[in-house]
């Protein structure tokens, strides 16, 4: 395709979702549950075709050279598609908040007054590697009433259409517009561009990559885009706490898996309780291979274990990766300021015995998921209980934290009257 044809066929791909976007905003809860089972059964049907066409992409990818766990993420498995099916089926299964009105007041002229939510037309997603995510992003936009365009990566191509495929039939035999889920069929990077810049048709964009990418969509977009350029999160171990606890939750938030983005990349320690709990933490991560890169009071905590000088950029790196900057803090005080100074806003952590201390924190800590006693890697849709989720937002406008139902759609007022005039 020139660039010609990809600028045409990415319109044709914009009216198509627009139109769709209308039929799917007036679609009853019991059509959209109807797709997603059906979606649900054709994923099960379809395990061995679906591996066919995987292994193109499996089989393109080494011979270009990908990396090991690139390759892995592009694995779709028979526990993978089940896991998918699996989730189509917990999302029928919620409630449909499309159409509700919240808030509804009388006031002195007789009108009543409230807000009424609704799917945001259509959104453009941009995203890589991992194909169950075209999955993920459909059926989220079929929950929500909205029709989508989605653009994988080219690594997975094959997988994405295949995949596409399954959710246009079962939308078609639902008596819903194919076009409601549209997957970019060329890897022309033109086309990112197009989608990007196409406010006429397309009301959001999501990507959902690495920082460049989400840096390049961010800077060129004409559509506005949902979010989240880092994911560099902090535990901060207060005093008072429960050591024996802080240990456990500091760990999981590390190194129960490295490469997402809510895994724990900065610690830090109120340094009454340092002296106790840094050895010991230690003792894990060296155990595990983490590396630890302290400022020079944890240093000298721990001289008896591997450390490295931390560097100012360590305190804003986001690693994904077994390691871990570490600094003493006087208290809270700091390891507030710290942490809105050098985080990414993303989820940021308190392991505390004070009361007190964990509302300040959840209060004055200024990112999109603040907790109190628990691991960091519970920031996600499926933890929180959205049935699933089309990304994580960093933006502090619409929608914050995990993305779900409730983030693809929006707000409109409505005034309900009986005759009554203004005066």
């Amino acid at each position: 395709m020139n660039a010609l044809n990809v600028a045409e066929y990415m319109q044709t791909l914009g009216l198509q979702a627009r139109e769709a976007s209308a039929r799917m905003a007036a679609a009853t809860a019991a059509e959209k549950n109807a797709v997603l089972r059906s979606l649900a059964a054709l994923l099960r049907k379809s395990v061995a075709t679906l591996a066919a066409d995987n292994a193109k992409d499996i089989e393109r990818a080494v011979a270009a050279g990908l990396s090991a766990p690139m390759v892995d993420r592009l694995k779709l498995t028979p526990k993978i598609i089940e896991t998918l099916a699996v989730g189509c089926e917990q999302l029928a299964a919620m409630a449909d908040i499309v159409g509700e009105i919240s808030g509804l007041q009388q006031q002195p002229s007789g009108i009543r007054v409230g807000r009424m939510r609704v799917p945001l037309g259509v959104f453009g997603m941009i995203y890589e590697s991992r194909p169950n995510v075209t999955i993920e992003a459909a059926s989220l936009s079929i929950k929500s009433g909205n029709a989508c365009v989605l653009r994988g990566g080219s690594e997975a191509i094959d997988s994405n259409k295949a995949l596409a495929r399954l959710v246009q039939q079962a939308l078609a035999e639902g008596g819903l517009p194919a076009e409601a889920v549209q997957i970019v069929q060329t890897t022309d990077r033109e086309a990112v561009g197009q989608l990007i810049a196409m406010p006429q048709y397309v009301d959001v964009i999501i990507p959902r990559g690495g920082k460049s990418l989400i840096e390049r969509i961010s800077r060129d977009a004409k559509v506005p885009v949902i979010k989240h350029l880092d994911g560099n999160c902090h535990t901060y171990v207060d005093d008072p706490c429960d050591v024996d606890m802080a240990v456990r939750v500091a760990d999981n938030a590390k190194t129960q898996k490295y490469s997402p983005c809510n895994a724990s990349e900065g610690l830090l320690v109120a340094r009454g309780v340092a002296k106790d709990f840094l050895p010991r933490i230690a003792a894990v991560f060296a155990a595990k291979g983490v590396e630890m890169r302290c400022d020079a009071e944890g240093r000298d905590i721990l001289r008896d274990y591997p450390t490295a000088a931390a560097t100012e950029q360590d305190w804003s790196e986001e690693y994904l990766a077994p390691i871990i900057s570490i600094k003493v803090v006087a208290g809270l005080d700091e390891a507030i300021a710290h942490i809105n100074r050098y985080s990414s806003h993303h989820t940021d952590a308190i392991l505390t015995r004070d009361h007190m201390h964990a509302q300040r924190f959840l209060r004055e800590v200024d990112s999109a998921s603040v907790m109190v006693n628990t691991s960091t890697r519970f920031a996600d849709g499926f933890e929180y209980g959205l049935g699933a989720e089309i990304g994580i937002s960093t933006d502090k406008f619409h929608a914050r934290g995990p993305v779900g139902i409730e983030g693809l759609t929006s707000l409109k007022w409505v005034v309900l009257g009986n005759g009554e005039l203004r005066s």
